[in-house]
């Protein structure tokens, strides 16, 4: 058993940038065995289709199909995945969903226009994309918090066609992910999955159409795989650990903090928490509380070694010094437990998502406060955004020139063109001037 060892760093000392960049690397080799055996895969199931998807889904997922109709999971089984759940399930997927759902509302794109004193008509369209793919993980992780989280804005979007896929491991189905499913609007649902039903969703298959954008989260042969597809597809983002970062005044109940830091550590031995503080006797009361606490947990093993290995508590001489520090970091989500949060997030620039106040426990955010729990991960967020409808819809320029637009728009275009020796556009451009 890994001995639990607390990283502490103080944002004063000389050689504090250094130390801040060794703890934040995250250097994940590329596994080059990972990687040919992903592209063996891709290239076998564009070439071959169904019958290797077939094959793929036999040997590891161990079932016994014979053809891949009998992928496809009937849209009654989902309902009847939700009309068993029981009532305290139901009653919270419901929740979750409607909160999702009223949240994504606020984030359609609409088209819009403007004319200019000419009569020129300039403007933007915004489409939904036409099918959208969700890889859903199955077996021992079942996540129905991520069905609903990139079905609801997809399908808020306007998005025509939503394929579920979902490995089912000796035949067996996550009752809770297929009634998220149904109710999210999920419209075909697949039981495949690792990196030939990310082949299947990018080529198509015949019995798997080709969709323009996949989604989800995934194991590596997924992600490797969602890497590799990009650019015949769209994809939502390539996601690291799992990061929170909570900056205290010192002033919250120590334990508070301490599950926090757990319910990120939890996810796996590379996740990172971190907690900034300006009181060092606070970052004395958490760590004896996360050393008390710790046994109760049940995944007690996991949470020791992701916080020797990525954890930290950092000393700050003020919590406008933590705001700088969170910026460097760019977390995927940031806890402001201090007094005020309003002020304090007008110094932050950079995070996934921000939970203010002492009572806004950033799980919340993971299941039912409405934002997206799809974050920007290992200081992507100093560049990116949380999943949001926004990521199902595209735009389109729109151009409609008067003829007197047309004149003033291509004297100038006739010039630029033929300074890039571009003369059949410098020409196209005239025939409108005269």
């Amino acid at each position: 058993m890994t001995e639990l060892r607390m990283t502490r760093l103080d944002a004063a000392a000389p050689d504090f940038d250094r130390q801040l960049e060794q703890l934040l690397a995250w250097n994940e080799s590329e596994d080059l065995d990972v990687h040919r055996r992903v592209i063996d895969i891709l290239a076998d199931i564009r070439s071959r289709g169904d019958q290797a998807l077939v094959e793929y889904t036999n040997r590891f997922d161990r079932r016994q199909i014979t053809q891949a109709g009998e992928l496809e999971m009937p849209k009654a089984v989902l309902k009847q995945a939700w009309d068993g759940l029981p009532q305290d399930q139901a009653k919270a997927l419901q929740t979750a969903a409607d909160r999702i759902r009223a949240y994504a509302e606020h984030q359609k794109m609409a088209s819009w226009e403007f004319t200019e004193a000419d009569g020129t008509v300039l403007g933007q369209k915004i489409t939904p994309l036409d099918r959208v793919g969700l890889y859903v993980p199955g077996g021992k992780a079942a996540y129905p918090s991520s069905v609903l989280m990139n079905a609801i804005p997809a399908k808020v979007a306007g998005v025509a066609e939503l394929i579920m896929v979902v490995p089912t491991p000796g035949g067996e189905a996550n009752s809770m992910v297929l009634a998220a499913a149904w109710l999210a609007g999920v419209d075909r649902v697949f039981t495949v999955g690792g990196a030939q039903a990310v082949a299947a969703l990018a080529y198509g298959t015949g019995t798997i159409p080709p969709v323009a954008k996949i989604v989800g989260p995934g194991n590596i042969y997924v992600a490797t795989a969602k890497k590799l597809v990009f650019g015949q597809v769209g994809i939502d983002m390539i996601a690291g650990p799992s990061e929170i970062l909570i900056i205290c005044d010192g002033k919250t109940d120590p334990d508070w903090i301490a599950m926090d830091l757990f319910s990120q550590a939890e996810h796996d031995e590379n996740a990172q928490a971190i907690l900034i503080s300006d009181d060092p006797g606070f970052l004395d009361a958490v760590e004896a509380s996360i050393r008390r606490l710790l046994p109760t947990m049940e995944r007690a093993d996991i949470i020791r070694a992701s916080l020797t290995e990525r954890g930290a508590l950092i000393r700050v001489d003020h919590l406008l010094v933590a705001a700088s520090v969170a910026n460097r970091i760019a977390p995927e989500h940031l806890e402001l437990s201090v007094a005020e949060p309003e002020a304090l997030s007008r110094h932050i620039r950079h995070a996934g998502a921000i939970f203010m106040g002492r009572y806004t426990a950033e799980a919340l955010g993971d299941y039912c406060a409405g934002p997206n729990h799809v974050l920007p991960t290992s200081g992507t967020a100093r560049f990116s955004s949380p999943l949001g409808v926004y990521d199902f819809q595209k735009r389109t320029s729109l151009i409609n020139c008067s003829p007197a637009g047309a004149r003033t728009l291509g004297r100038a275009a006739s010039i630029l063109a033929r300074g890039e020796q571009l003369t059949a556009h410098a020409r196209s451009a005239e025939y409108r001037t005269e």
